[in-house]
């Protein structure tokens, strides 16, 4: 009698493999542009000019302006200066510049960073489980007295030693 376990999961990871490959083709490119978000690649410029109150309270300029951790870099009479920026205390207007991700990529790293309380939450745990189940489901595939089982066990030992050195080095 021929244990037909082997090739059931086959069929099972050939068919995840192709439904979940558009998710990972997503995840990858998003992750790469995640790599860089300590630096300006990949991000675009715009303008911003912004009507406050007039002789609006330096430490208060960074709420208004909904910018975290705004720092003063300078003050005088009619504005303050701020990175990347001017107010202008007598008018009132802000003129700024910030650097975002466009559209597209900065819609595509929101499935790296998705939080619990956003419905992307659960997908995220969907993709998890997929990703994991692929770990399992590759060494179910193989007779494991086989060469091409134990050979793949010395690979998965190589990956995980290297994974390992890579995150305490």
């Amino acid at each position: 009698m021929v244990n037909k376990s082997p090739q059931k999961m086959r069929v099972i990871h050939r068919y995840l493999g192709f439904t979940l490959s558009g998710i990972m083709a997503i995840y990858a490119i998003s992750g790469i542009v995640l790599i860089f978000r300590d630096s300006d690649t990949f991000k675009q410029e715009k303008l911003i000019s912004k009507q406050l109150t007039p002789n609006a309270p330096a430490k208060e300029l960074g709420k208004l302006l909904k910018i975290r951790r705004l720092k003063i870099e300078k003050e005088d009479n009619n504005s303050i200066y701020f990175k990347d920026g001017i107010y202008n205390k007598q008018t009132g207007v802000a003129d700024y510049t910030v650097k975002s991700l466009p559209f597209i990529l900065d819609k595509l790293t929101h499935f790296h960073k998705a939080k619990s309380g956003q419905p992307l939450f659960f997908f995220n745990i969907l993709f998890g489980l997929s990703l994991l189940f692929f770990v399992i489901s590759a060494f179910w595939m193989y007779i494991p007295s086989s060469s091409i089982f134990k050979k793949g066990m010395y690979f998965m030992l190589g990956g995980m030693a290297l994974a390992l050195v890579l995150l305490f080095v």
